[in-house]
Parts: structure tokens; C-alpha cells; sequence
């Protein structure tokens, strides 16, 4: 089967207030196809070295609630194709939500240093997450102190 991949970023800093959750990145498959995720990249903008860690969850978002563009940055005009034929992806994707989608579950975690603190973190085969029809993927930090962060999603249609 000929695979078809894309990309969507936040394009742009994204502000994490203190001990505040925030989704900085949500993708959300379509009615006819899941997404298979197979690259996650993100990073910050910190300047002190005494920065406390940054909690990332990377997580399986069922879109109960939260609509992209409301309470969130739309991403949808952003979505680019890397390789693959030619296909409307049919996907949407937010950025910098001020208020949380649900219902996220939280798939993986890690505490990343938001002094110039980065993660590129390529999914080994076989082991990429997907998802169901109509449902997708968030990234979400909480910072324990104001800081910025920048995040992007690399998947193919599954």
C-alpha cells in the first residue's frame, strides 16, 4: 500500500503559564482514516539553567470535547505533505488551547529541561501508535514556571 505522510507544527512559540496543563499540539484524524504516528519533535525556549523540568505527555486524544479553532489556534492550514501521492489529508490540527480538549490519556511522559531542553523522537517500526477514526494525538506540558515551547507531529494515514 503506497503511504502518503505529513506534518503539522505549532508554528510558533507557544506560552506555558506556570503549574498550568496546556495542549500545545493536537492533530485529529478524519470519519475514513486513523493516523499513524512517526515523529514527535518539541522544545523550548528557556534561559536559565535553573529551570525546573517540564512534564511532556504525549497523548491519545479521543476528541470528546474541544473543536479545533475554538479555544485553540487552528493548524489545519498548516498541514503539509512530506511524501506519498497526492491526497487531501482531511485532518485538523490546534495549537496553544486555553481550554483542555478531552478526553486525553497520556501514552508516554517524560521531564525535559526547558533550558534549551529538545526531544526528537522517532517511533521505531513497528511500535508507531495509531489511532481510531476521528480521534488523534496532543502534546501536553505543565511547567512549573512561565516558560515557551514550540512542538510538531510527523504521521502517515493508517
Amino acid at each position: 500500500m503506497a503511504k502518503a505522510g505529513y506534518l503539522v507544527g505549532t508554528n510558533g512559540a507557544v506560552s506555558l503559564a506556570a503549574a498550568t496543563a496546556k495542549t500545545v499540539l493536537a492533530v485529529k484524524s478524519n470519519a475514513a482514516f486513523g493516523l499513524d504516528l512517526k515523529k514527535v519533535r518539541f522544545g523550548f525556549i528557556g534561559t536559565s539553567a535553573a529551570e525546573v523540568p517540564v512534564l511532556v505527555e504525549l497523548c491519545y486524544l479521543t476528541w470528546a470535547t474541544g473543536v479545533v479553532g475554538t479555544n485553540s489556534t487552528s493548524q489545519t492550514a498548516n498541514i503539509h505533505q512530506e511524501y506519498g501521492r497526492q491526497l487531501t489529508h482531511g485532518v485538523t490540527a490546534a495549537s496553544a488551547w486555553t481550554v483542555e480538549p478531552t478526553v486525553l490519556t497520556a501514552l508516554e511522559e517524560q521531564l525535559i529541561t526547558p533550558n534549551g531542553g529538545s526531544v526528537m523522537y522517532d517511533f521505531p517500526l513497528g511500535d508507531t501508535p495509531d489511532c481510531a477514526l476521528s480521534e488523534g494525538f496532543a502534546i501536553r506540558m505543565t511547567a512549573p514556571s512561565a516558560t515557551f515551547c514550540r512542538a510538531l507531529f510527523k504521521w502517515e494515514r493508517a
